[in-house]
């Protein structure tokens, strides 16, 4: 992990239901917490953490990957009494990849929460093609309500892998109750 000695802005990003802290580094790039993007779709900073060492991560940030934690000071906040002065951050594309690992390892809310981002930069772009204006506010409760159908379209649609993973291991329980190695290859006389 990196140290720097600037400090970062502090600001609250509403992505639709979520609130999450966002920060500005002195250079204009943003980032988030660790902890903010594991606890944005129900899991902890340790499971960010893990995701970050992994073998996964290596893979899908390539030279990305190196360095691409940092321990950032934020600015103080006159309005809070006290507040976390330092945080460990990573960069927008490193949450987007973190949420994308674990849409597909079968987190429900991951996959909503990515499904409704891709869908709401595709209108983005569509809208701006022909000159459509919508307010933040406007988008913002668009993508809450997209939140919530997408999260109960989830429920749905990574149910039937559950299913199949289990049917999985009760037939190799039934082959090993059976005196069957399930994927012992058999073998040569």
């Amino acid at each position: 992990m990196s140290t720097t000695g600037d400090k970062a802005k502090r600001a609250t990003v509403a992505i639709g239901p979520l609130s999450v802290d966002g920060f500005q580094m002195p250079d204009g790039s943003y980032r988030m917490s660790i902890t903010g993007t594991a606890e944005s779709v129900s899991l902890t900073a340790r499971n960010a953490f893990d995701f970050l060492r992994s073998k996964a991560a290596e893979r899908l940030l390539g030279e990305v990957y190196t360095d691409s934690v940092s321990e950032v000071e934020v600015e103080s906040d006159p309005d809070q009494a006290r507040g976390q002065t330092r945080i460990q951050a990573i960069p927008l594309n490193i949450v987007s990849k973190y949420w994308l690992w674990q849409s597909y390892r079968g987190n429900k809310q991951a996959f909503a929460l990515v499904d409704a981002l891709l869908e709401e930069t595709l209108e983005r772009r569509f809208d701006d093609a022909f000159g459509v204006e919508r307010s933040e506010s406007d988008r913002n409760a668009l993508l809450t309500q997209r939140l919530q159908v997408e999260r109960d379209a989830a429920v749905d649609a990574l149910a039937e892998p559950d299913i199949n993973v289990e049917r999985v291991a009760r037939l190799e329980q039934q082959l090993r109750d059976a005196g069957i190695e399930p994927w012992q290859l058999p073998e040569v006389e």
